[in-house]
């Protein structure tokens, strides 16, 4: 039984920048207002979303400058409210911007952002935990990973406005965003009660086929591989599976689209996991 190592996305950070510029070059103006699976924003607006999540990193991460901070934050949803907010702002804000604005800061502020990623340390700790996995504390190498996330569906949500998301479906694209989102699977499951060596099989199917487990001893915890037999299997498609984990898609829908083997009650629990501040 092996438990999952560290993801290195570094790299990953530089190219997938690249892919996002090269498609909104290509849109046409047409494109730039067609809405996304994101109810309240078409792709301008999740254009722009990236835009400030550039900003934000090298201001905060880079610079030291927080700039508008949460007076009362006092859970989870204080903090996700606050983030709402903030995006909201920022989206009216730039309806004023071009698209061509658009890109070309996105480009100045991409390549500052993926280079300022590499100098982390991958071992130190992060400046902001990834809450969504349940950690108070995070190592850069999962910082990074989840703003590849970051990076990742909010491109999708582009493509698919504009049907083209399969390119981003490959392995090489997909597999990391997957391997970071299913790291948050062992705290989405904590008030799931098993019994000693329950063993749960989370089986993504896409261009190649890839499993994760959760096997309970006195709590979850996520392995890589294992010989013990599952008493529970779920076999979601790649092509729901980023929907599902973005708050892009029903649960009903995504349960009908998947299928479960053995114990629906504890395969049913992932149809609501979040991998995103959301």
């Amino acid at each position: 039984m092996n438990k999952p190592k560290k993801i290195d996305a570094v790299n990953l950070m530089f190219e997938i920048d690249k892919l996002l510029i090269e498609l909104l070059e290509s849109l046409s103006p047409d494109d730039w207002e067609k809405q996304t699976i994101a109810p309240k924003w078409k792709v301008k607006d999740v254009a722009v979303h990236l835009l400030d999540g550039n900003l934000r990193h090298l201001s905060m991460l880079r610079d030291g400058y927080f700039g508008e901070k949460p007076e009362e934050i006092n859970s989870y949803q204080d903090l996700i409210d606050f983030f709402n907010r903030l995006n909201a702002d920022w989206v009216k804000a730039t309806k004023r911007l071009s698209p061509k604005v658009i890109i070309d800061l996105l480009k100045v502020t991409g390549k500052e952002t993926c280079e300022f990623i590499a100098t982390l340390n991958p071992d130190d700790k992060a400046v902001f935990s990834v809450a969504w996995a349940g950690e108070n504390e995070s190592k850069n190498w999962f910082h990074i990973a989840r703003e590849y996330t970051e990076k990742w569906h909010h491109q999708q949500q582009i493509r698919f406005a504009v049907g083209r998301e399969k390119d981003l479906l490959r392995n090489k694209w997909f597999l990391p965003y997957l391997d970071t989102s299913v790291r948050a699977l062992p705290h989405h499951y904590r008030d799931v009660d098993g019994e000693n060596m329950d063993l749960i099989k989370f089986t993504f199917i896409g261009e190649s086929e890839y499993s994760w487990f959760l096997l309970y001893e006195n709590s979850w915890k996520l392995l890589t591989d294992t010989n013990l037999e599952p008493k529970c299997e779920v076999i979601i498609k790649n092509e729901y599976a980023w929907k599902i984990f973005t708050k892009g898609m029903k649960r009903d829908e995504a349960i009908k689209a998947s299928k479960i083997i053995g114990n629906e009650t504890l395969g049913k629990k992932i149809f609501d996991l979040i991998a995103v501040m959301a």
